[in-house]
């Protein structure tokens, strides 16, 4: 399986610290964005320690198939989403036991959104797991679509038609996240898997981005980019332009073939 991937990170325009994280492990092609929060850079920490955890367990289970993994499967889950998904339980863990240790860091957590490219009988496949409001798009055939959906207020009150997508713009509430890593010990990760194509580009991204530029500028931004690199660039430059109101992250990862 061939892919390639470019990712940058920026602070944006109006923070002290970046923290935002990123994880490209492309051995195990393996991509993740986290969206750290807490006070006094405590979002940092979380995030810095769910890229370290999250390469580590994979770094583990990829040397040693038998290695013991901390947390159960789910019955109803394939192998590779159940790895993908312990990762991330265990991310959970490490935050919240650091948290527990050191009040400075109370409640610190982070948000998680996560793609690993697999073959499965033959087929590729790209799992996604995430909790929390960082995204996962897919620009396919010119067009952009989101393929993960927020656990956040803003999108639950939208999905039980509370409010119109209009009225989601300039929602009050828009920050509130239902789910993220770090908050509960019982972490509830969403997972599902897509078959990718020739040329397909996955873009995994913090809200920084999504919530400074909107989806018809970053499909455009991906049609007239010459590669990934100058993508990745013209996005975050696009979400500082706009203003720029929080630390932004993408990585893109096109699957090239077999």
């Amino acid at each position: 399986m061939r892919i390639t991937h470019a990712s940058r990170t920026d602070i944006g325009m109006k923070r002290d610290n970046n923290e935002d994280n990123f994880l490209e492990y492309p051995e195990q092609r393996l991509f993740a964005v986290f969206d750290g929060m807490g006070g006094h850079a405590a979002g940092e920490v979380a995030s810095g320690i769910a890229v370290r955890e999250m390469r580590e367990f994979y770094e583990l289970t990829g040397n040693d198939p038998e290695a013991t993994w901390p947390f159960k499967d789910v019955r109803e889950l394939t192998y590779d989403e159940n790895r993908l998904v312990t990762s991330i339980k265990l991310v959970n863990a490490r935050i919240m036991d650091t948290s527990e240790a050191d009040p400075s860091k109370k409640n610190m957590g982070s948000t998680c959104v996560s793609a690993q490219f697999v073959e499965v009988e033959g087929k590729p496949k790209c799992v996604v797991a995430h909790a929390g409001d960082s995204r996962v798009y897919l620009f396919r055939g010119g067009k952009l679509s989101r393929i993960t959906i927020d656990h956040s207020l803003v999108e639950e009150y939208l999905r039980q038609g509370k409010i119109t997508e209009e009225e989601a713009k300039n929602f009050p509430q828009k920050n509130i996240i239902l789910r993220a890593l770090g908050q509960v010990r019982q972490l509830e990760v969403e997972v599902h898997q897509h078959e990718p194509q020739v040329g397909d580009v996955f873009m995994l991204c913090s809200d920084g981005l999504s919530g400074m530029v909107e989806d018809p500028a970053m499909q455009s931004i991906l049609q007239k980019a010459p590669n990934l690199e100058a993508a990745a660039k013209k996005l975050l430059d696009t979400a500082n332009a706009n203003g720029g109101i929080d630390n932004s992250t993408v990585i893109l990862v096109r699957y090239e073939g077999e």
